[in-house]
């Protein structure tokens, strides 16, 4: 998620005092490629701690100034395997810090540098991608090696400030992190991706007015609705039965023969004794299922609760 240009694929331009004799087929061959300090976050971190490295290439000037929490940031940036093989490289990433647009390590390090410096960043595989790693090109537990280079920082746009298409691109940017935690089963931070992206993707203007044409109106929506329903998904998993049902709605409200969320909020229904209401949302969502790319045992399932659901509210009247 970081990168310097100055990196070739074989790390050929990383300075050779730092590379001689050095075979990086280990952790700790890694971590003999920098003599460095801890990188100290800033909430308090035992100075024992050796999970995150950095060394500073180039110093900025002593009046440079660092980012804080919440501001919006932009890296240069390459990253690599103990093999050396590039894994992640951007030459302008842009990010907030604390919002988890990258991975742990390059907030961490990020938030320790200041504008111009340029630094190595060797980062333990549980400040970037841990157990799971990242298919198809990081393996489960790796450790990477980082070059940085702090670009610029500014404090984070509000979005009632921005274009419309801007809005719709970093929150489809913040869904897409949301899916990616949510597949490594990461609940919580998927959540709140989700309501990042949701208070991304509005048309509306600091005097509430809206601000987008009719196919812009239209593709917000659109978006919102995906994201709503990925984040009624997340809040399950958390056991937010309340909050899932409420997003559910919430989709509802915009789309109201989306099938998931209808299959979503009568089974929620159903499971809080609300039988009548969820008897009616199910039908519904079977009218509409066959239209539809819901699969199967879900219709199954729902079918078989409606059964059962019918025999209740017979036998209560």
């Amino acid at each position: 998620m970081l990168c310097f240009g100055c990196w070739s694929t074989a790390c050929a331009d990383v300075p050779k005092k730092l590379l001689k004799g050095i075979v990086l087929s280990k952790m700790s061959n890694l971590s003999s490629l920098i003599h460095c300090h801890v990188v100290l976050k800033q909430r308090k971190m035992s100075p024992y701690d050796r999970l995150l490295r950095k060394k500073v290439l180039q110093a900025s000037p002593e009046n440079a100034l660092t980012p804080a929490w919440g501001q919006e940031v932009t890296l240069k940036m390459q990253g690599v395997l103990e093999d050396r093989t590039v894994v992640e490289k951007d030459c302008k990433l842009v990010f907030v810090i604390g919002e988890g647009d990258v991975n742990q390590a390059l907030e961490e390090c990020t938030i320790s540098m200041k504008q111009g410096e340029i630094a190595l960043l060797l980062a333990d595989s549980q400040y970037t991608y841990g157990h799971l790693g990242r298919e198809p090109d990081i393996p489960a537990w790796a450790p990477l090696l980082y070059q940085l280079e702090l670009l610029d920082f500014r404090e984070k746009l509000e979005p009632l400030s921005l274009p419309i298409p801007d809005r719709i691109r970093i929150g489809n940017q913040k869904r897409e992190r949301g899916n990616f935690y949510f597949q490594r089963e990461e609940y919580g931070m998927a959540a709140q991706a989700y309501c990042m992206a949701l208070d991304m993707l509005t048309t509306h203007t600091n005097d509430s007015q809206r601000c987008a044409s009719e196919e812009e109106d239209e593709e917000v929506n659109d978006y919102r609705v995906k994201c709503l329903n990925n984040l009624a998904a997340a809040q399950l998993k958390l056991g937010q039965v309340d909050e899932a049902l409420h997003t559910s709605r919430d989709v509802l409200f915009l789309d109201p023969q989306n099938v998931k969320a209808l299959f979503r909020k009568g089974k929620l229904l159903s499971d809080k004794g609300e039988y009548e209401e969820a008897m009616e949302t199910l039908k519904k969502a079977l009218k509409l299922e066959p239209s539809t790319k819901v699969r199967g045992p879900i219709m199954k399932y729902s079918f078989s609760t409606i059964i059962s659901l019918s025999v209740y509210i017979s036998s209560k009247y």
